[in-house]
């Protein structure tokens, strides 16, 4: 009998800017089958199309991978290191976009690709074409509104590169599990990879429903935006946007039992375990 999977498009999606070409994009999903299984420890074949335009548009770059996914039925590749079918990565004109990415796949670890999917690219081009703007204005700064929020942690690798976390310039609310399930989403550093694993999360869904490259912060991270709030809610409130919170209790997407997982609470800056059913506040992040 053939096997039916569904495969949950990357939820993280970012930039990865060299000091020489090719630039290379870091891409993520979690492959479950028709039952919401996870397919753990299996070759993946991968198709990944970068269309101009529309869903509908042309090709401008066509790569295969065939990566293996983790015990968590994760798979990370990047792209612009495949097998390039047709087009070169490092020649894409990111600001003449929009940029649609489309994924075929053969959960089998072949190219006979049963599944598809296309989704919008809304902050991975810009990303990239930042790297043309950082050369002119000097970088990124804390408050800087850009690549859909407003900048609140920087911090510079081995090479002298830039990297940093971005807040959304709004926030909802929900629970992190409607019922506790454990899950492996026990980073404490490392939100978007934790948001890759989360099962029946209102609050996943409404942060990745914002676009590519958002996701829940870990307790560090928020960790960090509490310690930035200043540079944060100054950008916000001069932009028009939602402030940070005064007293709320903030989602993080790092597990602390099975019923409970961490927030952090913005009144008195304090971290602690609460039932993953219970209605929190939600604020999406992405890095750069």
């Amino acid at each position: 009998m053939k096997k039916t999977y569904t495969l949950l498009i990357a939820i993280l999606i970012t930039a990865r800017v060299f000091a020489q070409s090719p630039e290379k994009m870091s891409y993520q999903a979690v492959v479950r089958d028709a039952s919401n299984a996870l397919v753990t420890s299996q070759a993946v074949g991968i198709q990944l199309s970068l269309l101009q335009g529309s869903v509908s548009g042309s090709a401008v770059y066509v790569e295969t991978q065939t990566p293996t996914s983790n015990t968590n039925g994760l798979i990370s590749i990047e792209i612009g290191s495949g097998i390039a079918v047709n087009g070169n990565f490092s020649s894409i004109d990111w600001a003449n976009g929009p940029y649609f990415i489309k994924t075929e796949t053969d959960p089998d670890g072949g190219t006979n690709y049963t599944m598809t999917g296309t989704s919008q690219l809304l902050s991975v081009p810009y990303a990239l074409h930042a790297k043309t703007a950082e050369s002119l204005t000097g970088g990124f700064y804390l408050g800087q509104d850009t690549l859909g929020g407003i900048v609140y942690y920087i911090y510079k690798d081995s090479t002298g590169a830039q990297h940093g976390l971005i807040v959304n310039k709004t926030e909802s609310e929900a629970v992190w599990q409607t019922i506790g399930t454990l899950t492996n989403a026990d980073r404490t550093e490392d939100g978007a990879y934790n948001t890759l694993v989360m099962t029946s999360s209102a609050a996943a869904t409404y942060v990745t429903g914002l676009g590519a490259g958002w996701y829940l912060p870990s307790i560090d991270e928020l960790c960090l935006l509490y310690t930035n709030r200043f540079s944060a809610n100054r950008a916000l409130r001069a932009g028009g946007h939602t402030l940070l919170s005064k007293i709320a209790y903030y989602w993080s997407s790092t597990q602390h039992k099975t019923t409970n997982a961490f927030t952090f609470n913005f009144g008195s800056g304090s971290v602690a375990g609460y039932a993953k059913n219970n209605t929190r506040t939600v604020r999406a992040v992405r890095a750069f």
